[in-house]
């Protein structure tokens, strides 16, 4: 069997050994779905992203996203990391715009001089959950959520629980109860994935401190969240967190885990329109190898 390449990328991260860790297998065509499920489980990082082939279909090139619990339809720094390795390592004529397929579609990643953006699927906005069944999940206090916007499951691709927290201490005192996020999954799919956030942040350049947590697809936590984060920058829209007009923010996360990120947020609503939305950051290249 031919070496499978791959490459190792921290995505939205200002320097190496910061952001998210990515897997990219360049040559991943060929391989079965159970093969790549146990590539990703050995890398064991977020996800790790398999290339179907160097050549266009449709005007994108072919990509599966796999987490070490399952494949999933879309998710965001493997969108931005895969795009910049395939401009970067992977062709000559370094494009100004790269289209991925996913299994959600094809997703168009732009480059802006250090900064690569994703433009995602317009943000779905489902049900309202009960904040103090979160704050439950959460080992927090029903205090600890910020009443004056909702608790909701947002999607772009890939749905997740939005919480607004009030403070920087409510948000690094989060611990997920296993027991009973399973008990919210089993009738919320979104249950999966939750993403509470506040307006303190550490660093005075960002807007808002970020955790995701995501066990139930053995993520316990991630550092970088390009898609749940996606889903904020419609809610923060939709429900005028910032004020009425777009949004354009910076978001820190990862700091709890020792992998500080950062992402770029752009969210706008057209007159009674979707609400479009790009997510961007910096990429950095740490390793290239061979799986033998």
């Amino acid at each position: 069997m031919q070496p499978l390449t791959f490459y190792i990328l921290d995505v939205f991260a200002e320097e190496t050994y910061a952001g998210n860790q990515l897997a990219v297998i360049a040559n991943g065509q060929g391989l079965s779905g159970e093969r790549m499920q146990r590539i990703t489980r050995e890398f064991n990082f977020s996800e790790t992203t398999f290339i179907l082939s160097g050549r266009k279909d449709n005007g994108g090139y072919d990509v599966r996203i796999f987490t070490p619990g399952e494949e999933v339809p879309f998710a965001g720094h493997p969108t931005v990391g895969t795009a910049w390795a395939i401009r970067n390592l992977l062709t000559l004529d370094r494009p100004a715009q790269i289209r991925l397929n996913l299994k959600v579609g094809q997703i168009p990643v732009s480059f802006d001089g250090d900064i690569t953006w994703m433009t995602t699927p317009k943000p779905v906005f489902g049900e309202t959950l009960a904040p103090a069944v979160l704050a439950g999940i959460l080992g927090l206090d029903l205090k600890d959520i910020d009443a004056r916007f909702p608790v909701q499951v947002v999607s772009t691709g890939l749905p997740a629980v939005l919480v607004p927290l009030k403070t920087l201490r409510a948000v690094e005192r989060a611990r997920v109860r296993m027991d009973l996020l399973q008990d919210l999954a089993e009738t919320q799919e979104a249950g999966k994935t939750v993403l509470v956030f506040c307006p303190e942040t550490l660093s005075r350049e960002n807007h808002l401190h970020v955790r995701v947590f995501a066990p139930l697809v053995n993520v316990h936590e991630d550092p970088a969240t390009g898609s749940a984060n996606s889903c904020l920058a419609g809610y923060l829209v939709r429900h005028g967190y910032f004020g009425e007009g777009p949004v354009d923010i910076k978001v820190e996360q990862g700091y709890e885990m020792g992998r500080p990120s950062k992402l770029h947020l752009r969210a706008r609503q057209k007159t009674k329109g979707p609400i479009e939305v790009q997510v961007g950051g910096k990429v950095q290249f740490v390793a290239k190898g061979e799986l033998v």
